[in-house]
Formats: structure tokens, sequence, C-alpha cells
């Protein structure tokens, strides 16, 4: 069937819609938008999308809309037609004036509305446009992706974190993220591929990932910030200079934070260079948020069960409730008394729930003490760095676990500011056994069986304190912690104590420390630095 001219005059007449825009305070507006109602519903093929704008924008928006289509039109309302997808040249028709002609000239309607009336509804315009754009804010920040920035982002770490975090197995396959790499100037080349790769991931998750190098925009609207440890050279530095270099790298990220990040913003440390110190000190300089400050400790427990597998001749992951105390990059106690072994090869078998003591499971009580402490001391040294993979999945466990909790029943070890729990001093950032529930961690101080002897505390907490102290100038020279025992650990003890202070003295000449973050190396960052 073939149309005839009038049907195809009418099919490309029902093609085309009418937009109405102008000022949401302006009576002419009001005046054209109830005509325009009227129309709409009593004729079948009329057809109004109108639209308002706030009074101090409306200028300006005119102005763009004239000059992309060539338009000659100065004042409130206009009204032009164009096809429905609305991506093609508009058709001006006009403003007030014409659209009255227009309305009498083709559908013989005029309108009566009075100017007190006109003036009325334009304020109730303009009340409902604010309101539209409220509720319009409102539903943005329902939809706006999860905001993560990672610090020094150059860092191998960072590499193999974004896998990880993009797989939406940390914050859910419902929640979109976006990434920032946050690091110094001379690394922006490098940070520029690492983006095409993320981008070349194409996750479900990732709204965005991008750069940043310009200190004053760090953190803006920030949830998460995930703080690795910063390049490190082949310079060795005394033990007091590293400690000290923390301070204005920290002060820096604490300013920033507090200004930019958003105000349920949580900070996760990770890395094994002073960590618990950064964290504390990024409490100092972040008071607003030192309660969702955490330092990461998987990576040690992570490592402690790796050894203890490969003595049991099992897998890593069967091996759970290793706890670390104390100073996760330095002097800290690993405590296996309440740790389980479960699906062990044996002759005793149980379904998959069943466990048993790990210290039942190895007899040689001398390993335990000798060369499990020596092994761990070895690779948990302060300065020697984790490899990506175990910091990046140390880090995105903690934060699946912040965000969903820890599985049930389960022991993690956790740096938080310590408020006197089992006896560790209040100030100093302490690794402990908690449990994550409900987007936030308790303490599990109802733990049996794990009180730690005086000597074992005073060695680790003496260690933390001289820290914080030497870091922030109250003490000039740190002297490690000297035991009255020439044994690793008391007899009575059968569980380890790692890594202090006098070993790491010992190790300086042999070890690779990070360069302190002088003035010089901020500048290495676009916009503002902080002064020492």
């Amino acid at each position: 069937m073939t149309r005839g001219i009038g049907d195809t005059t009418e099919l490309i007449r029902a093609m085309f819609d009418r937009v109405l825009q102008g000022r949401a305070d302006c009576p002419y507006y009001a005046k054209t938008e109830l005509l325009a109602d009227y129309l709409q519903k009593n004729l079948p093929d009329f057809r109004i999308h109108k639209i308002t704008q706030r009074p101090e924008v409306w200028e300006d928006w005119l102005k763009d809309v004239c000059e992309k289509n060539k338009w000659s039109h100065k004042n409130s309302p206009i009204i032009w037609r164009e096809l429905l997808d609305r991506g093609g040249k508009g058709l001006l028709l006009g403003g007030y004036n014409e659209f009255l002609e227009h309305a009498q000239l083709y559908y013989d309607v005029t309108s009566s509305m009075t100017t007190e009336l006109m003036m009325v509804i334009a304020q109730e315009n303009l009340g409902a446009h604010i309101q539209k754009e409220q509720e319009e804010e409102g539903l943005k920040t329902c939809i706006n992706p999860l905001q993560v920035w990672i610090t020094s982002a150059s860092a191998p770490a960072c590499y193999n974190l974004i896998p990880i975090l993009t797989s939406g197995e940390v914050f859910g396959m419902h929640t979109e993220i976006s990434i920032t790499l946050f690091d110094n100037k001379q690394a922006e080349e490098y940070l520029k591929s690492l983006v095409m790769e993320t981008q070349d991931l194409a996750s479900p998750v990732l709204r965005s990932v991008s750069i940043c190098t310009k200190v004053e925009e760090a953190f803006c609207q920030a949830h998460i910030i995930v703080v690795l440890d910063d390049s490190t050279d082949k310079e060795v530095f005394t033990l007091e200079d590293c400690l000290r270099s923390r301070v204005p790298l920290c002060r820096l990220y604490g300013y920033l934070i507090e200004k930019n990040a958003h105000e349920s913003v949580r900070v996760i440390v990770g890395g094994k260079t002073f960590v618990n110190l950064k964290t504390v000190l990024l409490m100092r300089y972040a008071p607003r948020i030192a309660h969702n400050i955490i330092a990461v400790a998987l990576g040690v427990e992570g490592e402690a069960k790796a050894i203890l597998a490969r003595k049991l001749k099992t897998t890593p992951s069967y091996i759970k409730d290793v706890i670390i105390w104390g100073n996760i990059s330095g002097n800290n106690y690993v405590d296996l008394r309440k740790t389980r072994v479960y699906r062990y090869e044996s002759a005793i078998w149980g379904p998959l729930h069943y466990s048993r003591p790990l210290l039942n499971l190895i007899f040689d009580s001398e390993w335990i003490k000798r060369e499990f402490v020596a092994t761990l001391k070895n690779l948990t040294a302060t300065g020697r760095q984790f490899g990506g993979i175990l910091a990046a999945h140390s880090i995105a466990t903690t934060l699946k676990y912040w965000y969903h909790g820890s599985p049930p029943g389960e022991i993690v070890s956790l740096g938080i500011l310590s408020e006197g729990q089992f006896g560790i001093p209040k100030g100093i950032v302490f690794s402990m056994p908690v449990k994550f529930e409900n987007g936030t961690w308790v303490v599990l101080t109802d733990l049996k069986d794990t009180e730690i002897s005086e000597q074992i505390m005073t060695r680790m907490t003496s260690d933390l304190i001289q820290e914080k102290l030497v870091a922030l100038g109250d003490k000039i020279h740190f002297q490690p912690y000297q035991s009255e025992h020439k044994d690793l650990v008391p007899h009575e003890e059968k569980n380890p104590v790692m890594s202090d202070a006098a070993y790491f003295l010992n190790q300086i000449p042999q070890t690779t420390f990070e360069k302190p973050q002088s003035l010089e190396f901020l500048n290495g960052f676009e916009g503002k630095t902080v002064e020492s």
C-alpha cells in the first residue's frame, strides 16, 4: 500500500518534537508552558519537551545554543523543533510572541493567563527546578563509583593490586569503582602505560582509571586510600634518619586527606617499611579520620603460614589463626597458640570443618624456636620488600574483610591504634587479633590463653614508642630494647619473637632503606609542597 502526499506530510510532522526552554523564574516561560501543556493534552500529534535553567546560568546557556545552531535569540523563553532523537539541527520557532502566534494560527488557541498568575507560576517553577536539581544530586551520590586512590602507584604492589580490585572480588560485582594512581611527576609516563593496561582489562566494575601528579588535587573525594611503600634507592642512611624521613610525607598526606577526601574515607597502610610508624603519623596529621586508618599485617601472617605449611607438607590456606603481635615491619611476635590446621593428612581424619592445633603437629619445638624464627625474621626484616603479589593480596584481602566481614570464627591480625587492650600502652599502632564485621573491626579481647610475657611486650612496645619519639624529634637516638636473656625466647615460651631492633640495627650495612622524604623529593609532585 502506497502512501499519499498527505500521509507523508503527517509522518514527517510526527517525527518532530517541540522543545521549550526558559529561565526557571520567567513569567513568559510560565504562560508559554501552560499553553503548550494544553496543546499537548488536546492534540494527538503535538509533543513538547520542557527544560528550565537557573536564572544565573540562563544567558550563558542561551548564547551557547544560539552559536551552535546559528540562531539569533536573546530572551526567555526559546522554542524550536527538532527530530525526536534530538540529534539533528533544530528549527527555531522563536520566543513567547512567536509561539502564541503559532498556536493561534495553526490551532486557533490563545492564552488568557493574567500577569499576576504568570508571576505566581514563575516562582513555583523556580522552586520545582531547585528541588529537581537536589533530587538529581541525591541520585548521583547513590550511583557514584567508589573512589579508590593508590599512592606511590609506580610501586610493584600497585601493578598486582589493580587486577584484584577490578575483579569484583573485593567490593562486590555490584559496586563500581574509579581508580586514581597518585605519584610524582617522574613516574607519569609509567602511570600512563599502567592506565592503558588497566583499561584493557575491560572490567565490568571499573568506571574509570586516571593518574594524578598534582599535590593540591590528591585524594579528591576519595573513599579509599591505599598507602604503599615509597620508591627505594641503594643509598644507606642511619636508622634515625629513616624514622624522621617518614614525617614530611605523612604530614603532607594527612593534610590532603583532611582537606580533599570524603568524610567517610578509609585509609589502609601496606608495605614493609615502618608500617606502624607511618600509620600512627597519618593518624596524627589526619585526626578527623584517625579511626578509619589501619595497617595491613596479613603479609607477615601469610609468610608465617607458608613456612609452617612447608614444614608440615600441606597447603598454607589450610592453616588458620596465626596472630601477629606488635610491629608489623619490625619487632613482632608470631603467636601460634591459637593456630589450627585443617584437612591435614595423617592417621586422624575428619570433615572439612575439623582441625587440629598446629603445635600438636610440630613435635620439634626447637625448630619453631630457632629455624622458624630465623627464617621469618629474615623475610620480614624492615627495608626488604614484599613481593608485589603478596603485598597486593594482603591489602585486597584486608579491604574485602573491611567491607564484607572476615570469615566467621577466624582470627585476623590488624595494625590499629591501641586503646590499652591486652596491656598495650595507648597511643601506638600495634598489630593485634581482630575480627571484621558490619564495616568495622572488633578487637578479640576475650581470647583465652593469649597472655604475653612482660619481657616480650616490653620489647615490642619499647621499640614502637621510641620510633614515634625519634620520628617526631622528641628523642635523638634510637636505643633498642636489651633483653636480659641470651636466647631468642625464654625456654618456657613455645612461640617465637622476631625482628627485634637489635637485629634490625645489625642489618643496616646490608639493607636497602628508603631515601628520606626531603623537600627535594616532595617537589617531584606538581603543585604545592609542605615545608619541613
